[in-house]
C-alpha cells in the first residue's frame, strides 16, 4: 500500500514540486487523477494521506465532479487524511463548489495588490494549538513561501486549530518583480506620505498561514505556505514532519532538495521531449533577453507585471520533467499516438507566444511617450487568445501544457 496518494488534476508547477518533494523525502507514494478518485479508488485502495497541491481550487473541484468530492469526503469521514497546499488548501473550504472539510471559506481579495505577493514570510508557530503537526526542533518562528496565496477568512470556524499565522516579509520577499529588500530603509514611508501607497504585505499580518481540524472520523491540514517547496528549510521540516504524522511513514530526509533546470540529465532524453524542449527554448530565452522574465530561483522565473508568467513556469517545468524521466509502457504508446500533435501544437505556442513577447517589450518602450499605440485591452486580448484567463488555460497553450502534463503523469506512474 502506499502511504500517500497526490492528486495529479489542475496543479500545473504545484503538482511537479509535491510529487518531487515527496519522491525526494523516499515516502511511497503515487499520483492519482481525479477520475479515480470519482471512480472510488479511495474506498477500494484506502491510503493514510491523500495530498493535493496547489493550482485552481475551481478546476480540481470541476475534475473531481460530485461523485469526486463526494468520495473525498467520505475518505476523511472515515478516517483518512487531508493536506492541502494553496489551491489544494482552498478546495478543502467550505467555499462555494469546495469540499467542505474545513468550516473557513477563501478570503475575498479586497484589492489586485494581493495578488503579486510571493517569497517567504517570517511565521508564528503555534505549537499548543496542534501539538503533533510542528516539528519540536523548531521554536516559535520560521521562514515559510508563499507563491501569490489565498488567505483563509479571519475568525476561528469551529474546531478549526491554527498552528501557524503570517508575520512580515523575509528578505526574498517580492511584490509582483520588485524585491522589497531592493528598496533602500524609511522607502515605504515616503511612498505612503507621497502617493498614499505602501506595497506591504500587512494584508497577510495575524492572518492564519496553516490550519487544521478533524472531519469525522479522520482530519485536514491546509497551508496557504508551499511547503513542498525546494531549498525552504523550515518548510521542509514541517513537511517532512506532517507526511510523518498524517502517512504514518518515516521520511528519508528533512529538507527538499535544491531543483535546478539547468542540469543535464546522463542519460539522452527522448527524441519528442527533447524536441518540445527545443522547439520552446527560445521562448524562454527571448523573455529573459528583453527583461519580461528573470531568473528567480533555480526552478522558478520571476516575470514583469503583466506577463503570464505562471503558465510559462508550469511549462518549462513539464518540459524538464518529461526529458529527466524515463519514458517507456503506456508513457512511449502516449507518446507515439500523440507526438506528432504535440509537436505542431509547441510549434505553434512557440511562434505566438514569442511575437506576443515582441509585443509586450514593445509596449513598455511607448507606454509613456505613446501610451495609446498599443492599449491594455488589445495586450490582454493577445494573451488570453494564447494563455486563456488567469487560472483558466486555454488556446495554444492549452493544446500543448494539456498533453505534455498528461505524458509526465504517465512517465511518473512508471517509476512506481
Amino acid at each position: 500500500m502506499k502511504a500517500v496518494y497526490i492528486l495529479w488534476d489542475a496543479s500545473q508547477i504545484w503538482g511537479l514540486l509535491a510529487v518531487r518533494a515527496v519522491r525526494a523525502l523516499g515516502l511511497p507514494h503515487i499520483p492519482i487523477r481525479a477520475e479515480e478518485i470519482a471512480g472510488g479508488l479511495l474506498q477500494r485502495e484506502p491510503t493514510p494521506l491523500l495530498l493535493v497541491p496547489g493550482g485552481s481550487a475551481r478546476l480540481k473541484a470541476a475534475a473531481l465532479g460530485e461523485a469526486g468530492l463526494e468520495a473525498v469526503r467520505d475518505y476523511v469521514r472515515a478516517g483518512g487524511n487531508y493536506l492541502g497546499f494553496c489551491g489544494g488548501a482552498g478546495l478543502a473550504l467550505s467555499s462555494s463548489g469546495g469540499l467542505g472539510l474545513c468550516p473557513l471559506r477563501r478570503a475575498p481579495f479586497t484589492e489586485r495588490l494581493q495578488h503579486f505577493m510571493s517569497g517567504h514570510l517570517h511565521v508564528r508557530l503555534d505549537h499548543a494549538a496542534c501539538p503533533d503537526l510542528l516539528p519540536n526542533d523548531l521554536e516559535d518562528t520560521a521562514d515559510l513561501p508563499v507563491w501569490w496565496p489565498g488567505r483563509f477568512e479571519s475568525g476561528n470556524g469551529e474546531g478549526v486549530r491554527i498552528p501557524a499565522e503570517f508575520s512580515g516579509p523575509a528578505d526574498d520577499f517580492c511584490l509582483a518583480d520588485l524585491p522589497i529588500a531592493s528598496l533602500p530603509a524609511g522607502t515605504f514611508e515616503a511612498w505612503k506620505d507621497l502617493y498614499g501607497f505602501s506595497p506591504t504585505p500587512s494584508f497577510l499580518e495575524g492572518s492564519p498561514c496553516m490550519v487544521a481540524g478533524e472531519y469525522g472520523k479522520g482530519r485536514y491540514v491546509l497551508s496557504y505556505s508551499h511547503l513542498e517547496t525546494p531549498e525552504s528549510p523550515d518548510a521542509g521540516r514541517i513537511f517532512a514532519h506532517l507526511l510523518e504524522r498524517l502517512s504514518g511513514c518515516a521520511p528519508a530526509r528533512r529538507d527538499v532538495p535544491a531543483w535546478d533546470f539547468s542540469h543535464v540529465p546522463e542519460a539522452e532524453p527522448h527524441p519528442l521531449p527533447a524536441r518540445l524542449r527545443e522547439i520552446c527554448a527560445p521562448v524562454f530565452a527571448l523573455g529573459q533577453e528583453h527583461g519580461l522574465l528573470f531568473t528567480r530561483t533555480p526552478w522558478l522565473l520571476g516575470w514583469r507585471t503583466g506577463i503570464p508568467g505562471a503558465g510559462l513556469n508550469s511549462l518549462r517545468a513539464a518540459l524538464h520533467c518529461a526529458c529527466t524521466l524515463p519514458l517507456s509502457g503506456r508513457a512511449g504508446r502516449f507518446v507515439a499516438a500523440h507526438g506528432p500533435d504535440m509537436l505542431r501544437a509547441a510549434a505553434l505556442f512557440a511562434a505566438g507566444c514569442s511575437e506576443y513577447l515582441l509585443t509586450e517589450r514593445l509596449a513598455q518602450t511607448l507606454s509613456k511617450a505613446l501610451p495609446d499605440t498599443l492599449p491594455a485591452p488589445l495586450l490582454t486580448a493577445r494573451r488570453e487568445a494564447l494563455f486563456g484567463a488567469p487560472m483558466q488555460p486555454a488556446g495554444p497553450f492549452l493544446a500543448l501544457t494539456s498533453p505534455l502534463e498528461d505524458l509526465v503523469f504517465l512517465q511518473l506512474r512508471a517509476l512506481l
